[in-house]
């Protein structure tokens, strides 16, 4: 069984930060690693832009995770660097929580890395998830 404690998965996002300007925008100042239930590690880094069209990191590497025949998540984490080196977990954007759900319903129970030593469900992150209410 491939190694997915949070401190390894937070290691694994750092690895793939490597932030870079592009006249205003950014690229890969934020990287995300994410376990398959499959036990496959995919990442990715964000890339901002203007215009609305860029992503955020959870997005690429979910993408990487779909584009290999995957959709369901086990495990994932988000990082930005201090100072260059020093990493910290950043809960995903609303936006995110929303897109790992509709990849697969079954992403609910998805383990979102928020510190080494804590873990939330995404469903504990996005509780309100369904199109209507029962009256």
């Amino acid at each position: 069984m491939r190694e997915t404690s949070n401190g390894y998965l937070i290691e694994k996002a750092a690895s793939v930060v490597n932030p870079r300007r592009n006249g205003d925008f950014t690229m890969g100042d934020v990287g995300c690693a994410l376990v398959s239930d499959s036990d496959n590690v995919y990442v990715g880094v964000c890339i901002d832009t203007g215009s609305g069209m860029g992503f955020c990191a959870e997005h690429n590497a979910i993408g990487s995770m779909v584009t290999a025949g995957e959709s369901r998540i086990k495990k994932i984490v988000a990082v930005a660097l201090r100072d260059g080196t020093d990493p910290y977990v950043l809960s995903p954007c609303g936006r995110c929580r929303e897109f790992m759900r509709q990849i697969d319903p079954s992403n609910l129970e998805a383990e979102v890395v928020l510190a080494k030593d804590k873990s939330v469900l995404l469903k504990e992150l996005l509780p309100y998830h369904d199109w209507y209410c029962k009256i």
